[in-house]
């Protein structure tokens, strides 16, 4: 063999980056992210991996930096701008509907004023709307899954009820107060945003826009296959059944889901506006979404 001949290397093979991932175990997250979770769709060079929790504790993580990829409340983004950028996709608006106020019996909304009301967390878009609504509530902070329980209970005055609860409420006897979508409506004649998707700044724009596609792809197929994926997303209704679940779903995943769009944009800016023209914001936050 000659001295000069030289062994071809193969080529190296690309390196995949495991991102880690985070949502709320809700049947409209788990519609939006189906696709990811169950590998239906390719996913190239990335690798996802899943964590599921409570949306304040993915607040509170964000806060910390824990997550590539987190779902988060609006009220959260505004301490995390800084650090994530919003995804152009996955989001969750209540056009003309949202977080619901309810209480044991009949209650006039001007009489929350002081009342004890249970929330889902301080880091919620549900607290900061119904702080722009009535400043002077006192919070009770409870487990989203249990505030039906413990307005039940007499525990609160009233609580904000999120996820499938807005569909359940009167199931245990309870009456609704205030729809506090249906609130923000008619103070700006926008849709009320409550959570997005972020993704950590840092990254590499080639990551950043993969990411985002793959996301979009995810709810895109969630949509074209809406038998599978509710049936997937059921699992995480807790105790809903399928016919409430597929409401909640059609609720918060839609058109707003897959592209924010200048009304979109706009309703999360005016919302980040009003907390800090109210004070309940400590600074102004410009929300910067990756394009």
């Amino acid at each position: 063999m000659p001295s000069s001949f030289v062994r071809k290397s193969e080529p190296a093979k690309a390196r995949t980056l495991e991102l880690k991932l985070a949502h709320s175990p809700d049947s409209d997250d788990a519609f939006m992210f189906y696709a990811l979770a169950t590998r239906k769709i390719r996913t190239g060079q990335l690798a996802f991996r899943h964590v599921l929790e409570d949306i304040e504790s993915l607040n509170q993580k964000a806060l910390e930096g824990v997550y590539d990829i987190t779902a988060v409340s609006f009220h959260a983004y505004a301490y995390l701008a800084d650090r994530y950028i919003l995804l152009p996709s996955g989001a969750s608006f209540g056009d003309r509907y949202g977080p619901i106020v309810v209480s044991r019996g009949p209650m006039d909304p001007r009489a929350l004023a002081g009342k004890r009301v249970a929330i889902p967390g301080k880091m919620t878009t549900a607290y900061l709307t119904l702080r722009l609504y009535e400043p002077s509530v006192e919070p009770v902070i409870t487990p989203f899954d249990r505030i039906l329980e413990v307005v039940a209970r007499g525990e609160a005055d009233a609580g904000v009820v999120i996820h499938e609860g807005q569909l359940t409420y009167a199931n245990v006897g309870l009456t609704k107060v205030l729809d506090l979508g249906e609130w923000w409506h008619q103070e700006t004649r926008l849709p009320l945003p409550l959570g997005g998707n972020v993704i950590r700044a840092s990254l590499d724009r080639r990551t950043l826009h993969a990411a985002a596609r793959l996301l979009k792809e995810s709810i895109e197929y969630g949509l074209a296959h809406r038998e599978e994926a509710l049936a997937y997303a059921q699992q995480f209704a807790r105790g809903a059944d399928a016919m409430t679940a597929d409401r909640f779903v059609a609720m918060y995943v839609n058109e707003w889901t897959l592209n924010y769009g200048e009304r979109g944009r706009r309703a999360v800016q005016t919302l980040l506006d009003r907390a800090f023209q109210k004070g309940v914001l400590p600074a102004h936050v410009k929300a910067e979404f990756l394009n």
